[in-house]
């Protein structure tokens, strides 16, 4: 039924009075209730988005015009508000709290009548790299249930993967839209810094954080930017939409970073499929050129200093007093209630987060910790225009590996570490996706990550369109 469709499609369908919101609602509501197991869902919002649906199909059977995402099914990360609904940040700080104003995201989604379906399962406060550290359990890969399926924005792409809606809103700071996307098979998109307001996202690190969107089908992921990005009163880094896309050309100019191809973290099976494509698109009539990057060693440390730092600062606000949890134990002052409120609030990753922020923002490491990390971050700005200069895009893994098993990992080092391909986007700025093209031998997808300068996020959308053609065509030559 509508699983498959895309959203035009989908659409109609609906004109044609081939189906309706009603039946497209319950059609969702079936997929979550049969995948339950798989936990991508802290909260469905049946009865709802049922009426909601309801009212968009007498709307339409009246003749009134549908709005972009009319009847489109929507899930939100639960870190993005949605007023008068509970927002937790999969935390148990924030159990139970509810949001008293939507996110201009929710509210842009609303306003073209999309319908949102629930609120999805996440690493506590988006930190995390599996989707192993929620408070409310963890988040299996429907492909593989013994297996993680990314994070932060975990139970978003599962959600997707699955077929238990049509596109989800997750938060990416260093990678947690793609690397998720990644293990499950799906589109990922981390738009530029800016071009999606944060008003009404829960701060991990601010200077980073950026909402994307899962989708199975690119136009959909544009559609989707297209309604909710822009300039926004409430947040001043957030951008006027691009006015223009650059002149189509018959020949476009992708770089690699050679270092990272070869790097030993890389899983052979996706340095092999990432060769063997980079030969496709020479062949297609492209230019693929590999570019000396010997910053590469210095973006995770740099990323996790930074964003260490600003989460320290951000979730300062988290002590038992204004909202959320309090501790219930009989502390004698007030050090006492925040120290045992945020013990008991916060998981273990989160701590370590914030710990490591406080540590680099104290006294005596300051210069040497925080003050470098923002030097890096700037070399990385220069470097990175120097790169679009030259060429339209980057090319590069998303991960060094396929989805592992749950459990298998936990060295919070190694997880770190495992982000050293998706991370630099965040550093500097600029547009990034994952595009599903391909498949390890076990049948476990893996994706190749694009990237365009900084404001480019509807030539990086027309850009994946055309890989994510080219290797259809190559895969079907009938098509």
């Amino acid at each position: 039924m509508v699983s498959s469709q895309s959203i035009s499609e989908y659409h109609n369908l609906l004109v044609n009075g081939q189906t309706t919101c009603v039946e497209a609602v319950r059609h969702y509501l079936d997929k979550i209730s049969a995948f339950t197991h798989l936990n991508a869902w802290l909260e469905v919002f049946e009865a709802e988005a049922l009426e909601k649906a309801a009212v968009l199909d007498k709307q339409r059977q009246n003749g009134a015009p549908l709005g972009r995402l009319h009847g489109v099914i929507v899930g939100l990360k639960d870190v993005i508000c949605y007023k008068d609904h509970r927002i937790s940040a999969s935390s148990r700080i924030l159990e139970n709290f509810t949001s008293v104003y939507n996110a201009t995201a929710t509210e842009r989604l609303l306003q073209d009548e999309a319908i949102i379906i629930g609120r999805q399962n996440c690493d506590e406060f988006a930190m995390g790299s599996s989707n192993e550290n929620s408070a409310f359990g963890l988040v299996r890969n429907a492909i593989d249930e013994e297996r993680v399926p990314g994070g932060s924005s975990g139970g978003s792409a599962v959600a997707v993967q699955a077929g238990m809606c049509m596109v989800s809103l997750g938060s990416d700071t260093g990678g947690s839209v793609r690397q998720p996307a990644d293990f499950c098979g799906i589109i990922g998109m981390k738009p530029s810094y800016g071009s999606i307001s944060r008003y009404g996202l829960i701060a991990y690190a601010s200077s980073f954080d950026q909402i994307g969107i899962f989708g199975k089908h690119i136009d959909d992921v544009k559609l989707v930017l297209d309604v909710i990005a822009g300039a926004d009163a409430f947040d001043s880094t957030a951008k006027q939409k691009p006015s223009h896309i650059p002149a189509r050309k018959t020949s476009y100019k992708f770089c690699y970073f050679k270092n990272a191809l070869e790097h030993p973290s890389l899983d052979p099976t996706i340095a092999n499929g990432i060769d063997r494509f980079i030969e496709k698109i020479t062949a297609a009539g492209h230019t693929v050129e590999p570019v000396n990057f010997d910053l590469l060693d210095y973006i995770v440390p740099a990323y996790y200093v930074l964003t260490t730092a600003e989460a320290s600062s951000n979730l300062s606000r988290y002590d038992g007093i204004k909202y959320g949890y309090q501790s219930a134990g009989k502390e004698n002052n007030l050090h006492e209630l925040y120290q045992q409120t945020r013990s008991e609030g916060f998981g273990p990753e989160v701590k370590r987060r914030i710990l490591l922020g406080t540590f680099v923002l104290s006294a005596g490491f300051y210069d040497a910790y925080f003050s470098k990390a923002q030097k890096v971050r700037r070399l990385l700005v220069e470097k990175t225009k120097e790169i679009f200069h030259q060429y339209d895009a980057i090319i590069l893994p998303t991960v060094p590996t396929p989805a592992y098993k749950l459990g298998e990992k936990k060295d919070p080092v190694e997880i770190f570490l495992a982000d050293i391909y998706t991370v630099y986007a965040n550093l500097v700025g600029i547009p990034a996706i994952s595009l599903p093209l391909f498949k390890t031998e076990e049948g476990l997808p893996f994706g190749l990550q694009l990237m365009s300068h900084e404001n480019n996020d509807l030539h990086l959308l027309s850009l994946s369109k055309l890989l994510i053609n080219l290797q259809l065509t190559e895969n079907n030559p009938h098509l």
